[in-house]
């Protein structure tokens, strides 16, 4: 064993599987642990409780849902709730965020001047608090259903959220649906296409832009007269105290999209402006030198040779929205934590099995989260070499 420690190829292989032992058996006494901790509380351990009628109402549901489901549906109500609100915070989050990082860097003075006021208040101001601003001084504001801010007879805004008509499915619309991917896809091979014979020709497919246009919008109105589909909408009406039908954005999930937008918006922005500033000054004199407008050297230079910077720490930015949503819960918002970790929890007593699922699921989407954005940056990587 002596000889084996000083050879230097071995050492390190023992040192890893005594760690890997180290943490199996610390493993194995939590797990021992709990478990004699749960029966001597008479607590039953397993997955049967996901079987069991709920029994309690959730605010939003994004499938079908009521008291009488199980506490496994309200486990898929409490993810795609979550899903929801993260996908759409990042979607507008890094719009708000590269918009903000460009103009911090702008020659115009109040424009620069304004987006460092908002990244400096934002990023400054911990999110639980944006959250209670946005839900009790802001929407808690708005007038009652019958007062509501209304836009013809279609738009209603008031403090149980925002109301607008919903698109209902008619004859032919599936196929206008199916259209509509087919045409995207076909415009996305095509860009891929240009792209591609421009760098290898210095020349790309002519007309490619106003080609891809035509596929987009061409495809789907001929499916739909072919068709012959059509299209109503559910309107929302006044119906006691509240709006019926239609489609509404409850003020939990506008508020808690409103505070992770802004607040992540304030880092993403930070992120960009670095990025940008680390293009090398050269290759902006050189594009202006071949008189390209700053515009274009932004987009066609500038940008996509910073993105090798950007994209790891905007990665982080993605990873803390996801999990910075699960302070929904403090303004009553259904997503995982609240109704699942919280509601299911307190009702069925099932803790570890609780928070373990929980856990998964936060871990599964960070992974996620991390998996596609590690692809998209070796894809930038490649096109810088």
């Amino acid at each position: 064993m002596l000889l084996l420690w000083r050879d230097a190829s071995i050492r390190p292989l023992i040192m890893q599987a005594v760690v890997v032992l180290l943490v199996v058996a610390m493993g194995a006494w939590v797990i021992n642990n709990t478990m004699n901790n749960l029966e001597t509380r008479g607590i039953s351990t397993g997955f049967d409780f996901l079987s069991q009628e709920a029994g309690f109402g959730i605010l939003q549901s994004l499938v079908e849902y009521d008291e009488s489901h199980s506490y496994g549906r309200t486990f898929t109500v409490g993810i795609l709730n979550t899903l929801l609100v993260s996908v759409l915070g990042i979607f507008f989050a890094t719009v708000l965020g590269f918009l903000m990082g460009v103009a911090r860097l702008s020659p115009n003075w109040l424009l620069a001047r304004l987006s460092s006021v908002f990244i400096e208040t934002f990023r400054n101001i911990p999110l639980l608090l944006q959250i209670f601003f946005w839900y009790f001084a802001v929407l808690a504001a708005l007038p009652h259903p019958r007062q509501s801010y209304a836009l013809g007879d279609a738009l209603f805004l008031n403090l149980r959220g925002f109301f607008f008509p919903k698109p209902v499915m008619e004859q032919g619309l599936s196929a206008v649906f199916i259209s509509c991917l087919v045409a995207v896809g076909l415009a996305l091979f095509l860009r891929y296409k240009h792209r591609k014979q421009r760098v290898e020709t210095g020349k790309g497919i002519s007309g490619a832009p106003y080609l891809m246009a035509a596929l987009i919008v061409g495809i789907p109105a001929i499916t739909w007269w072919l068709s012959g589909a059509t299209m109503t909408f559910d309107m929302p009406e006044l119906k006691g105290f509240n709006f019926r039908g239609g489609l509404s954005i409850i003020p939990e999930l506008g508020a808690l999209l409103l505070a992770l937008t802004i607040y992540t918006a304030a880092f993403i922005a930070e992120v960009v402006r670095a990025g940008i500033e680390s293009v090398q000054k050269g290759q902006k004199e050189a594009a202006a030198s071949l008189g390209l407008k700053p515009g274009k050297t932004l987009s066609l230079v500038v940008i996509p040779q910073a993105m090798k910077v950007i994209v790891p720490p905007l990665t982080n930015q993605y990873l803390n929205l996801a999990k910075n949503s699960s302070l929904a819960t403090a303004i009553g918002y259904p997503d995982l934590v609240n109704v699942f970790a919280g509601t299911t929890l307190n009702q069925t007593g099932q803790a570890v099995e609780v928070i373990a699922m929980t856990m998964a699921v936060y871990l599964t989407i960070s992974l996620s989260v991390s998996l596609l954005m590690n692809i998209y940056n070796k894809r930038v990587a490649l096109i810088e070499r």
